[in-house]
């Protein structure tokens, strides 16, 4: 609804099940198509979903808005909240910060954006996602933008103690066709993109799509074009009352991703662990206490 938290693409998923099956083509073409889709006029939107101009204007007045230019100006807000700035993000948030220690007010916008990620998961796809990823017979990859990447490189580290077979892509585009090259049709790239959507992200999730890899996608609730060329996506919502972007719900994602794969491959897991535990032993990596 106009002036609701939820985005675009919540508001259409919600009201899908109450759609004509005109309007459900329109909203499918939009959701596939977002945000290019509403950016010309109504009869371009209408022409390239092959349907009526007056469907359109039924469909965005059951999402509750006037008609179309107020939803597209909806959009237009989306927008520039999927390409703020830091700086600009940082302003927002202390120009009306509460009268509270900045532990609480941050710690609220957690919590709050945790809730709301979790509340729009699809059991059934975090599942099958899971079973993917127990699969032995499949190669797993992982690779982030200049922030995820080190969620990307905290999930291979873990993953690599449950299963063998896990690599983490290089950000450098030069270390990618070594890592494309090996990676056969049915293998899975877990990709992580949030706003500012990075090029280099795409254009790799773009070519492990092209030879056939499964691409789970954890991206924001304003959806990185990476989603395009995925499989799975999961969005998490990431503002916080700072210049930077929270990561806190992606990571509670992936964490919880790691301890089904456990769960589903735990006897190989744990002979591996002990394996693991074993050598290092050996080397004396950890410290003991006296």
């Amino acid at each position: 609804m106009p002036g609701s938290t939820h985005t675009i693409e919540q508001q259409i998923r919600a009201a899908f099940a109450g759609l004509t099956r005109a309007e459900r083509q329109l909203a499918s073409h939009i959701m596939r198509n977002y945000p290019v889709s509403v950016l010309g006029s109504i009869t371009a939107l209408a022409r390239a979903a092959e349907v009526s101009t007056p469907t359109v204007v039924r469909l965005v007045q059951k999402l509750g808005y006037r008609g179309y230019p107020d939803f597209q100006s909806t959009v237009r807000d989306e927008l520039e909240a999927r390409l703020m700035s830091p700086i600009a993000k940082h302003d927002r948030w202390t120009g009306g910060a509460p009268e509270t220690h900045v532990l609480n007010r941050f710690a609220d916008a957690v919590v709050a954006n945790l809730q709301a990620t979790l509340n729009q998961i699809d059991h059934a796809e975090f599942d099958a996602v899971a079973a993917l990823l127990a699969d032995g017979g499949r190669q797993v990859f992982a690779m982030g933008g200049r922030i995820t990447h080190a969620v990307a490189d905290y999930f291979v580290t873990h993953m690599k103690v449950i299963r063998p077979r896990v690599s983490l892509i290089s950000q450098m585009s030069n270390a990618w066709p070594p890592a494309l090259i090996d990676m056969a049709p049915g293998d899975v790239l877990l990709a992580f993109d949030i706003r500012r959507y990075e090029a280099n992200v795409v254009n790799l999730v773009e070519m492990a799509a092209d030879q056939g890899a499964v691409v789970v996608l954890f991206t924001d609730q304003w959806v990185s074009p990476a989603a395009a060329f995925a499989r799975y996506r999961f969005s998490a919502h990431i503002e916080a009352p700072s210049a930077w972007d929270s990561t806190v719900a992606i990571q509670v994602l992936v964490e919880t991703l790691m301890a089904a794969v456990q769960g589903l491959t735990w006897r190989e897991t744990q002979t591996r662990m002990k394996r693991l535990e074993d050598l290092y032993a050996r080397a004396r990596f950890f410290g003991r206490l006296k």
